[in-house]
Parts: C-alpha cells; structure tokens; sequence
C-alpha cells in the first residue's frame, strides 16, 4: 500500500490521492474572488436546506387542530362540478373542526380552500417550487413553500387525519397511492383514504379489484382501503368515524 499519496481530514471524513482537493472548506468558504456559487447546489448543503424546510414544516403546522388534505387536479376549471364538489368538501370539513392541507395551487386545491375559509375554518396550503410559476392561491390563510416533493409529502401525511382524493392527474395519483401504499404497511393507521367523483375513479378501482386484487398483487384488505363516494358529508363521517375508532384505541 502506497503510504505517501496526501490525505486530509474533513470532519468525519478522510478522502486520499486524487480526491484531496486544492484548498479547504475554509477556505473556499472566505474567499469569493472569482467564485462562482456552485455551492449552494452541492449535496451537503442540500441536506442543510432539507433540514431546515423540515424545520420550517414542523413549526408552522406543530399547532394545527385535526386536519384533512384534499387532493385534486391543478388543471380544474371554476365552473367545474369538480370544483364546486371540492368547495363542498372543503366547507363540510371546516365546519366538522378539521383543518384543509391541499397543495396550495389552483383548481380542487383552491376550491378545498376556498370552501374551508368561507367556512370559518383553518385553510392550509402546502405550495411546491416548479419550474412554470405557481402561487398560493388566495384562500390560503396559512401557507408554507418547499423545494422538495418528499418534505412536503411528509407534512401532507404527518398533520392529517384523512386523505381526500378528487379527480386529478399524475400528482394525484402519485399522492393518492403513496397514501394507500402508507395505510397497508401501517405506516400510519387510523387514516381513511377517500376518492370523491364516482364516475371518474370507478375505472380505476375496477382494475384494483379486477386485475391488482384478482392477480393477488394486492388482498381483499388492501382494496378495501379505499372509500369512494360523491357525498361531502359521507366522506367527512368517515373521517370521524375513523378519529373515533382511532381514540378508543
């Protein structure tokens, strides 16, 4: 073993031969002549800024009451029954003392809000970085901005007791079944999963009982996770219901 290669301690770490660099974190922390701003975007820096958004999430949600997030497309028009159905689910909600969490943007999620602050309740928005510009929408009274999807779905499961799930797209999906995949692994218990819009979502629970179900990717008890229903206040007894058992427990 070649014993004279340079090394250097870095914290807890040893890095040897080639991969000692130039000049030291110090260094190239003081000295700005010429230096271009490629740290901000390195990987131990990201954890910094990973840390503090969690840091950030936890603070401003820690004092919320018992939340519900809704889930839906962006995309969804004002004049939409879709929309109308969400403001419904919003208020409903609201006015059963929970919280609304949504994404923070436009279409059901501006609807869900919508409905909980008219409502006099408490209206969250949880809104995401993407690279076209989207902003809280306006019936936000609480709203916190994150880079990172994963720190974001966090709090969207963390601060709720329920998910609702609207017709939507990709995110929606990507969302509805993180929360279902949550629920089967007993990640979390106690936690309803409810779509709302019976005629959208019914092909999609058709081929999880039809095909996932009858393959045995899944069992009987993981299809059976799902509620669907078109009913604001059946999809909020639901979620008492599961409060309920979860209390007694």
């Amino acid at each position: 073993m070649n014993h004279t290669r340079p090394e250097r301690r870095q914290g807890s770490s040893l890095v040897r031969g080639g991969l000692v660099p130039e000049s030291t974190h110090d260094q190239r922390l003081l000295d700005r002549r010429g230096r271009p701003a490629n740290w901000l975007h390195e990987d131990p820096w990201r954890v910094l800024r990973i840390q503090s958004e969690f840091v950030e999430g936890f603070g401003a949600l820690a004092d919320l009451p018992p939340a519900v997030t809704v889930f839906g497309s962006a995309r969804t028009g004002i004049d939409s029954p879709e929309y109308e159905l969400a403001v419904k689910v919003g208020s409903a909600l609201a006015k059963a003392g929970y919280a609304v969490i949504t994404g923070g943007g436009p279409g059901v999620m501006e609807a869900a809000n919508k409905g909980a602050l008219e409502a006099g309740g408490i209206s969250v928005g949880l809104g995401i970085e993407l690279p076209h510009e989207q902003r809280l929408n306006d019936y936000v009274n609480l709203g916190v901005e994150f880079r990172y999807f994963f720190v974001r779905k966090t709090m969207f499961v963390k601060y709720a007791s329920g998910f609702v799930a609207l017709p939507g797209g990709f995110g929606t999906l990507d969302e509805l079944f993180e929360a279902l995949t949550l629920v089967q692994t007993r990640k979390v218990t106690s936690f309803p999963v409810i779509m709302m819009g019976v005629q959208f979502w019914s092909p999609l629970i058709d081929w999880i009982r039809d095909t996932l179900m009858v393959t045995g990717k899944i069992s009987r008890e993981d299809a059976d996770l799902i509620s669907l229903t078109d009913d604001p206040d059946e999809a909020v007894r639901l979620i008492v219901e599961a409060d309920r058992r979860a209390a007694a427990q």
